[in-house]
């Protein structure tokens, strides 16, 4: 495949699944573990080769995927964020959390689109509640600020792009492509899968793209 050099792709997998009690990224829907059905959907949207992992994850070389340890190891996502855009040689990053199971290429590709065309140094999605920086693209220009938030303690994400300029968008743009609102609702317990897993279920739940056949351009190895 071609690979667009403005772009670069990373998952986020560090966290410990502590109320799931085993690894997210292991975790199966419609057909493909979690980390695999993430790094098919980024892939295709940001046109990059494999996206990389940030965090130790064991598994992850199975399907193609190279790991990179965190920098910030007890840090959180914006430790991994920072480590991610250090490992980047890419202007433009798509960065995203592993344990988001509602994700599409169309949104996807429209994030990075948006990207590709600002002139901000962040492009994040958001919520009522606040900004979703986990399913967002950040420029490369963005590492100083994140790691100088980290060196003063701060490990909240949007605490730590306070120094840089964030594009957010709206939920009235977003949810066109997701009339559900369920884009950026993350699992973080078994309720949380087995409601992913009806939904998946669901006629039209799952990517009419999909082939697991294939993956990274690779045969997927056997289960």
């Amino acid at each position: 495949m071609t690979v667009n050099p403005q772009i670069g792709a990373f998952i986020l997998a560090g966290g410990e699944s502590t109320r799931m009690g085993r690894s997210k990224a292991a975790l199966e829907l419609g057909g493909a573990p979690m980390l695999l059905r993430t790094a098919r959907l980024v892939q295709s949207a940001s046109g990059t080769a494999a996206p990389t992992v940030i965090g130790n994850l064991d598994g992850a070389d199975s399907y193609g995927l190279a790991t990179v340890a965190d920098d910030w190891p007890g840090a959180g996502p914006l430790g991994a964020i920072a480590t991610a855009l250090r490992a980047s040689g890419a202007p433009w990053n798509l960065i995203v959390a592993c344990d988001l199971p509602y994700l599409t290429k169309p949104w996807l590709d429209f994030l990075v689109a948006r990207a590709l065309a600002t002139q901000a140094d962040a492009v994040v999605p958001a919520n009522t509640r606040g900004a979703e920086p986990l399913c967002a693209m950040y420029h490369k220009r963005c590492e100083e600020a994140i790691r100088s938030a980290l060196g003063r303690g701060v490990h909240k994400v949007t605490d730590g792009l306070k120094e840089v300029l964030v594009e957010l968008i709206d939920p009235f743009e977003w949810k066109a492509f997701d009339s559900e609102g369920l884009l950026f609702k993350n699992m973080n317990t078994p309720e949380d899968y087995e409601e992913a897993r009806q939904w998946f279920s669901k006629p039209g739940g799952t990517d009419d793209e999909r082939d697991e056949s294939r993956f990274l351009g690779q045969e997927r190895p056997s289960e």
